[in-house]
Protein backbone atom coordinates (compact mmCIF):
# COMPACT_ATOMS: atom_id res chain seq x y z
CA UNK A 1 0.00 0.00 0.00
CA UNK A 2 1.57 3.66 -0.93
CA UNK A 3 2.46 5.51 1.62
CA UNK A 4 1.43 8.81 2.91
CA UNK A 5 3.21 12.17 3.36
CA UNK A 6 2.51 15.69 3.12
CA UNK A 7 4.85 16.67 0.52
CA UNK A 8 1.42 17.70 -1.87
CA UNK A 9 0.11 19.53 0.43
CA UNK A 10 3.20 21.78 0.94
CA UNK A 11 3.93 22.29 -2.67
CA UNK A 12 7.11 20.18 -2.84
CA UNK A 13 8.11 17.95 -5.62
CA UNK A 14 6.55 14.32 -5.46
CA UNK A 15 8.90 11.86 -4.12
CA UNK A 16 7.93 9.44 -6.49
CA UNK A 17 8.57 8.03 -9.68
CA UNK A 18 7.96 11.66 -11.62
CA UNK A 19 7.95 15.15 -10.55
CA UNK A 20 4.58 16.50 -10.94
CA UNK A 21 3.52 20.14 -11.85
CA UNK A 22 2.57 21.67 -8.59
CA UNK A 23 -1.02 23.38 -9.96
CA UNK A 24 -3.51 25.21 -7.90
CA UNK A 25 -5.69 22.37 -8.68
CA UNK A 26 -3.29 19.93 -7.48
CA UNK A 27 -2.57 22.40 -4.03
CA UNK A 28 -6.24 22.20 -3.71
CA UNK A 29 -7.21 18.45 -3.91
CA UNK A 30 -4.08 18.20 -1.52
CA UNK A 31 -5.03 20.43 0.52
CA UNK A 32 -8.48 18.63 0.87
CA UNK A 33 -7.39 15.35 1.91
CA UNK A 34 -5.43 17.05 4.59
CA UNK A 35 -8.75 18.11 6.17
CA UNK A 36 -10.17 14.58 5.81
CA UNK A 37 -9.71 11.52 8.61
CA UNK A 38 -11.34 8.88 5.95
CA UNK A 39 -11.34 7.44 3.27
CA UNK A 40 -13.22 9.31 0.22
CA UNK A 41 -14.38 8.81 -3.30
CA UNK A 42 -13.49 10.94 -6.05
CA UNK A 43 -17.16 12.04 -6.26
CA UNK A 44 -16.96 12.84 -2.59
CA UNK A 45 -13.97 14.86 -2.56
CA UNK A 46 -15.46 16.71 -6.08
CA UNK A 47 -18.61 17.72 -3.43
CA UNK A 48 -16.23 18.93 -1.03
CA UNK A 49 -13.92 21.01 -3.48
CA UNK A 50 -17.28 22.64 -4.99
CA UNK A 51 -18.84 23.15 -1.98
CA UNK A 52 -15.82 25.45 -0.98
CA UNK A 53 -16.12 27.26 -4.18
CA UNK A 54 -12.89 25.51 -5.97
CA UNK A 55 -13.50 24.89 -9.62
CA UNK A 56 -11.84 21.43 -10.69
CA UNK A 57 -13.39 19.27 -13.04
CA UNK A 58 -13.87 15.84 -11.94
CA UNK A 59 -11.53 14.52 -14.96
CA UNK A 60 -8.76 16.37 -13.18
CA UNK A 61 -10.11 15.83 -9.86
CA UNK A 62 -9.56 11.91 -10.98
CA UNK A 63 -6.07 12.47 -12.33
CA UNK A 64 -4.81 14.44 -9.34
CA UNK A 65 -5.81 11.69 -7.42
CA UNK A 66 -4.57 8.72 -9.44
CA UNK A 67 -1.17 10.63 -9.72
CA UNK A 68 -1.32 11.20 -5.69
CA UNK A 69 -1.35 7.84 -5.13
CA UNK A 70 1.12 6.62 -8.19
CA UNK A 71 3.54 8.87 -6.15
CA UNK A 72 2.91 7.37 -2.98
CA UNK A 73 1.72 10.31 -1.54
CA UNK A 74 -1.79 9.36 -0.83
CA UNK A 75 -3.49 5.22 -0.04
CA UNK A 76 -5.93 4.45 -2.21
CA UNK A 77 -8.10 0.90 -1.74
CA UNK A 78 -11.24 -0.04 -2.86
CA UNK A 79 -14.17 0.04 -0.35
CA UNK A 80 -16.79 -2.41 0.17
CA UNK A 81 -18.95 -1.49 -3.26
CA UNK A 82 -15.54 -1.86 -5.47
CA UNK A 83 -15.45 2.20 -5.52
CA UNK A 84 -11.86 3.33 -5.29
CA UNK A 85 -11.07 6.01 -2.02
CA UNK A 86 -8.56 7.92 -1.23
CA UNK A 87 -7.04 9.05 2.12
CA UNK A 88 -3.77 10.68 2.99
CA UNK A 89 -2.28 8.45 5.99
CA UNK A 90 -0.34 9.19 9.06
CA UNK A 91 1.74 6.18 9.40
CA UNK A 92 4.28 5.96 7.31
CA UNK A 93 5.56 2.94 5.98
CA UNK A 94 3.58 -0.41 4.77
CA UNK A 95 0.49 -0.63 6.92
CA UNK A 96 -3.53 -2.19 6.71
CA UNK A 97 -6.25 -0.70 7.54
CA UNK A 98 -9.87 -1.56 9.37
CA UNK A 99 -12.78 0.07 7.92
CA UNK A 100 -16.44 0.50 9.10
CA UNK A 101 -18.81 -0.50 6.43
CA UNK A 102 -21.22 1.69 7.73
CA UNK A 103 -19.75 5.18 8.51
CA UNK A 104 -16.20 5.04 6.69
CA UNK A 105 -14.39 5.58 9.28
CA UNK A 106 -10.56 4.14 8.82
CA UNK A 107 -7.90 3.23 11.39
CA UNK A 108 -4.43 2.29 10.80
CA UNK A 109 -2.59 -0.46 11.32
CA UNK A 110 0.65 -2.21 11.77
CA UNK A 111 -0.03 -5.84 11.51
CA UNK A 112 3.58 -7.80 11.77
CA UNK A 113 1.45 -11.52 11.85
CA UNK A 114 0.24 -10.80 8.17
CA UNK A 115 3.88 -9.47 7.09
CA UNK A 116 5.65 -12.38 8.92
CA UNK A 117 2.63 -14.48 7.08
CA UNK A 118 2.84 -13.42 3.62
CA UNK A 119 6.32 -13.75 3.81
CA UNK A 120 6.30 -17.47 4.51
CA UNK A 121 3.78 -18.12 1.85
CA UNK A 122 5.76 -16.61 -0.34
CA UNK A 123 8.47 -18.28 -0.10
CA UNK A 124 6.78 -21.89 0.56
CA UNK A 125 5.49 -21.15 -2.57
CA UNK A 126 8.58 -19.79 -4.55
CA UNK A 127 7.28 -16.04 -5.19
CA UNK A 128 9.88 -13.13 -4.75
CA UNK A 129 9.33 -9.40 -4.83
CA UNK A 130 6.07 -10.27 -3.38
CA UNK A 131 3.69 -7.39 -2.18
CA UNK A 132 0.29 -7.42 -0.52
CA UNK A 133 -2.66 -5.23 1.10
CA UNK A 134 -5.03 -5.90 3.56
CA UNK A 135 -7.89 -4.04 4.73
CA UNK A 136 -10.34 -5.32 7.26
CA UNK A 137 -13.83 -4.37 7.05
CA UNK A 138 -16.79 -4.23 10.09
CA UNK A 139 -18.15 -1.93 12.58
CA UNK A 140 -16.76 1.01 14.10
CA UNK A 141 -17.66 1.29 17.94
CA UNK A 142 -19.81 3.91 17.33
CA UNK A 143 -21.92 1.97 14.55
CA UNK A 144 -22.23 -1.26 16.87
CA UNK A 145 -23.28 1.42 19.66
CA UNK A 146 -25.62 2.70 16.61
CA UNK A 147 -27.04 -0.58 15.73
CA UNK A 148 -27.44 -2.21 19.52
CA UNK A 149 -29.96 1.06 20.17
CA UNK A 150 -31.84 0.27 16.61
CA UNK A 151 -32.73 -2.96 18.06
CA UNK A 152 -33.59 -2.05 21.51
Amino acid sequence: MPQGTKAAATGQAATGPKEQRVTKQRLAVSAALDDLDDFVSTQELYRILQNRGISVSLATAYRILQSLADDGLIDVLRNADGEAVYRRCTVTGHHHHLLCRNCGKAVEVEAPAVETWAARIAVEHGFTEVAHTVEVFGLCPECTAQKAAERQ
